[in-house]
C-alpha cells in the first residue's frame, strides 16, 4: 500500500468541473429502433431481416406449398371427369387409367405436405434461436436503469413466449393464411365457372365471414396484449417466490403468498376465458354458416341436375370442392387469432429492441497502466427523480486517488455510496461533471478497456448456477490454478475446498445453498481475481465474523498496496485498510483526510463510526453533552483512537495481528 505523509483535512472544492461527450456507439440489432410509434403491422414486418438468412428454405416451402394446394384444386376436378367420362360411358380402361392419375396426385400431394412441413419448421426454428440470441444480446447492452424498470418476469415472457408466438405464425399461420386465402379466392371462381348460380350462393355466405372477422379483430387484439402482459406479471412472481423461498418460509407467509399468486393467475385465468368466449362466438358462426351453405347447395344442386342444367358429374365435383373451402374459411378465425397474438407479441419484442442504451461505447480501447482515479464534480441522479435540488443522489463530488492508494468511503446508510461504487465501471453514467482513469474521461473508453481496468465487489453478491471455479473466473477466464488459489487465500475463501467437488461443485441458483459470509468471499475473490487496476469494493465484508474479516483485511492489504482502491467502510477495522478517508453526507464529499484527523476533528466521523452501519439517515450526532463525564469519556475515546491510529502507522501495534493472536488463544 503505498503511505503518503498525511494531508491537512480538506473540503474539497466543486468549481472545478469537466464534461464531455461519450464517443462511439454500440452496434444496434438488425431490428432497428422506429422514428416514431408504428402501426402494430410494422412491428412484424420488422422481422423481415430474419427471414432473409432461410430465404432458400422458404422459397422452397412455397413452392411445395402451391403444388399441394394445385393438387388438393385438380382431386375435385378429377373427380368430375371420371363420373362424366368413364362411369358415364362404362369405359373400364378409361376408369383406370384416370383412377392410377388420381391416385398418383393424392401422393404427390401428401409428399408435397410432409415436404413443405420439413422445410419451414427448419427454417422458423432457425429464425426464432436468432431473435431470442440477439434480444438476449440486447438485454446484456441495456443498462441497469432499464433493468430496474423492467420485471425480470416481463422479459423472460418476452424472450421466450412471446417469441414462440411468432415462431408458429411464421411456421404455420402465415403460410396457411396465404394458402387458404388462395384457395379461397381460386376455388371460388371455379365455382362460378362451373355453374354460377351455385357459386353465388357460395360468395353471399362467406360475407358474413367477413365482417364477423373485421368486428371481433380490435377486441382480440386488445384481450392478447392483456394475456401476454399478465403472462409476465405472473412469471415474475413465480421467479420471485422461488428465489426468496427462504424468507417466505422464515416469516410463514406462505399462504399470503399463495394468495398473491392465486390472485394474479386468476387474473389471467378470466382474460384466457373472454378471449375463448369472443373465439368462440366466432367458431360457432363458422360452423353455422358454412353447414347452412352446403343445405343449399344440395337442394339448388339437385333441382339443377334433374332438370338437366348441369351433370351429376359437375354437381359432385362442386359439392367436393365446396366442402373443401370449409377448412379454409373456418380456420380463418383461428389463424387470424394467430395473426394478432403474434402481432401483439412482436410489439413486445419490438419494445426491447426499440429501448435505446444511454451508456454508449468509447472510442478508446486501451487498458488502463496507471490506475490514477479521479471524480470531478460529479453529480447523479436517477431519470426519474424529477428537477429539484432533492433529486440529485449525488452532487459536486470531488475526489483524486493516487495510483496504489486507497481511500475508504464513509458514510450513512442512503447517502450514496453504492451509487458512486456503480458510476465508476458505468453501470450508471454521472448526471454532470466526470469520471478520469489515467486523465481519460470513462465515457470515452470502450467498455470492455474499462471494465478489465476497474473491478467491483458488492455488498450482495451475484453468484450464478455455475461451478465454484466458473464464478471466481467470470471476469478472467483463463485465470490459472495458482492465481485462483491466490484469490480465494485473499478472500479467506478455503472453505471452497471442502465443497463436495472441490472447485468443480456446483453452486445453487443465486448462490442460496452457502452462507451470506460465503457469498461475500466468493465475490471479493473473483474481483481480486480480474488483477484490475481499480478495485472497489461496496462493503464486501459487512457478512464476516470479526475474526475472518480481521483475516482479509490483513490479505487485502497486499492487494490494496498494487491497486488503486475505493473501499465503502461502516467499521474502524475496515476504514484502517485506507490511506485516507472520504466523508460523503448527503451525496457530497464533505471532508477528506486521515482516519486519526477526522476522528478528532469531525463529529460526523465519529458519531458514523460510533453507531456503525444501523444508524438512521436522518439522524444527527447531539453536538450537546449531558454531563461533564459524557465529554470526558468520549475526550478519551479520540484520544485513545489517535493512539491507535498512530501506533498501528509506526508500526508499533497492529490491532488485526492482537485480533488473531488473541483468537488463537
Amino acid at each position: 500500500m503505498t503511505h503518503q505523509p498525511p494531508p491537512a483535512v480538506v473540503s474539497p472544492d466543486s468549481s472545478d468541473t469537466s464534461r464531455s461527450a461519450s464517443a462511439g456507439l454500440i452496434s444496434a440489432p438488425s431490428i432497428k429502433p422506429p422514428p416514431q410509434r408504428h402501426r402494430r403491422t410494422t412491428s412484424l414486418l420488422r422481422l423481415a431481416p430474419y427471414v432473409k438468412p432461410y430465404r432458400a428454405r422458404w422459397i422452397s416451402m412455397l413452392l411445395f406449398s402451391l403444388g399441394s394446394l394445385a393438387a388438393t384444386i385438380v382431386i375435385p376436378l378429377m373427380t368430375k371427369a371420371v363420373i362424366d367420362g368413364p362411369v358415364r360411358h362404362h369405359d373400364q380402361h378409361g376408369l383406370w387409367v384416370l383412377g392410377t392419375i388420381a391416385l398418383a396426385v393424392g401422393m404427390a400431394e401428401a409428399i408435397l405436405w410432409f415436404g413443405r412441413r420439413w422445410l419451414v419448421a427448419r427454417a422458423t426454428m432457425g429464425i426464432e434461436r436468432d431473435i431470442r440470441k440477439e434480444m438476449y444480446a440486447r438485454l446484456q447492452v441495456l443498462p441497469m436503469s432499464f433493468h430496474g424498470r423492467w420485471q425480470s418476469g416481463q422479459l423472460l415472457s418476452r424472450i421466450m413466449n412471446d417469441l414462440s408466438m411468432i415462431r408458429r405464425l411464421l411456421s404455420f399461420g402465415i403460410v396457411m393464411l396465404i394458402l387458404n386465402s388462395l384457395q379461397i379466392v381460386v376455388v371460388t371462381i371455379i365455382l362460378l365457372a362451373l355453374y354460377w348460380p351455385l357459386g353465388v350462393v357460395v360468395v353471399i355466405s362467406i360475407v358474413p365471414i367477413a365482417v364477423t372477422v373485421l368486428h371481433n379483430q380490435r377486441k382480440f387484439t386488445k384481450l392478447s396484449r392483456m394475456a401476454q402482459d399478465q403472462t409476465g406479471v405472473v412469471a415474475t412472481n413465480v421467479e420471485e417466490a422461488a428465489l426468496g423461498m427462504r424468507v417466505i418460509k422464515s416469516f410463514g407467509r406462505e399462504d399470503y403468498i399463495y394468495e398473491r399468486f392465486d390472485e394474479q393467475i386468476t387474473g389471467l385465468f378470466d382474460i384466457q376465458v373472454r378471449k375463448v368466449r369472443l373465439q368462440a362466438n366466432f367458431w360457432t358462426l363458422l360452423e353455422v354458416i358454412p353447414n347452412l351453405t352446403l343445405i343449399v347447395v344440395l337442394g339448388l344442386g339437385a333441382a339443377a341436375t334433374g332438370s338437366g342444367r348441369i351433370s351429376l358429374g359437375t354437381l359432385v365435383a362442386f359439392i367436393t370442392m365446396m366442402l373443401s373451402l370449409v377448412w379454409p374459411i373456418s380456420s380463418l378465425g383461428f389463424l387470424l387469432s394467430m395473426s394478432q397474438e403474434a402481432m401483439t407479441a412482436a410489439d413486445r419484442v419490438a419494445e426491447i429492441f426499440d429501448s435505446e442504451p444511454d451508456i454508449t461505447d468509447g472510442a478508446v480501447a486501451e487498458v488502463s497502466r496507471g490506475g490514477a482515479l479521479r471524480l470531478v464534480d460529479v453529480g447523479f441522479k436517477f431519470p426519474d427523480a424529477g428537477d429539484g435540488e432533492d433529486a440529485w443522489t449525488l452532487r459536486h463530488v470531488n475526489l483524486d486517488l493516487a495510483p496504489g492508494e486507497t481511500i475508504a468511503l464513509v458514510g450513512a446508510t442512503g447517502s450514496g455510496k453504492s451509487v458512486l461504487t456503480g458510476l465508476i465501471p458505468r453501470l450508471y453514467d454521472v448526471s454532470e461533471g466526470s469520471i478520469q482513469v489515467d486523465g481519460t474521461d470513462i465515457r470515452q473508453l470502450s467498455l470492455p478497456a474499462l471494465r478489465q481496468t476497474v473491478a467491483t465487489a458488492f455488498e450482495d453478491p451475484t453468484l450464478f448456477s455455475l461451478s465454484v471455479r466458473e464464478n471466481l473466473t467470470l471476469g478472467r477466464p483463463h485465470a490459472t490454478d495458482d492465481e485462483i488459489a491466490e484469490a480465494i487465500d485473499v478472500a479467506q475463501a478455503h472453505f471452497v475446498h471442502d465443497l463436495p467437488f472441490g472447485l468443480d461443485t456446483r453452486i445453487g441458483e443465486q448462490g442460496m445453498s452457502l452462507s451470506g459470509g460465503q457469498r461475500q468471499r466468493l465475490s471479493l475473490a473473483r474481483a481480486v481475481l480480474t488483477r484490475p487496476k481499480v478495485l472497489v469494493l461496496d462493503d464486501t465484508l459487512s457478512a464476516l465474523d470479526v475474526h475472518t474479516e480481521a483475516l482479509v483485511e490483513e490479505a487485502l492489504r497486499r492487494v490494496l498496496h498494487e491497486v488503486t482502491g475505493l473501499v465503502v467502510a461502516h467499521r474502524a477495522s475496515t476504514v484502517l485498510l485506507a490511506d485516507r478517508v472520504a466523508l460523503l453526507d448527503h451525496g457530497t464529499i464533505t471532508h477528506v483526510g486521515t482516519h486519526a484527523q477526522l476522528l478528532a476533528s469531525v463529529p460526523r466521523y465519529r458519531y458514523l463510526l460510533a453507531a456503525d452501519d444501523e444508524i438512521d439517515d436522518g439522524a444527527e450526532p447531539d453536538p450537546t453533552w449531558c454531563t461533564d463525564d459524557e465529554r470526558r469519556c468520549a475526550q478519551e475515546d479520540v484520544a485513545m483512537a489517535g493512539e491507535s491510529e498512530r501506533a498501528s502507522r509506526d508500526g508499533e501495534l497492529d490491532p488485526f495481528n492482537r485480533q488473531m493472536k488473541e483468537a488463537r488463544r
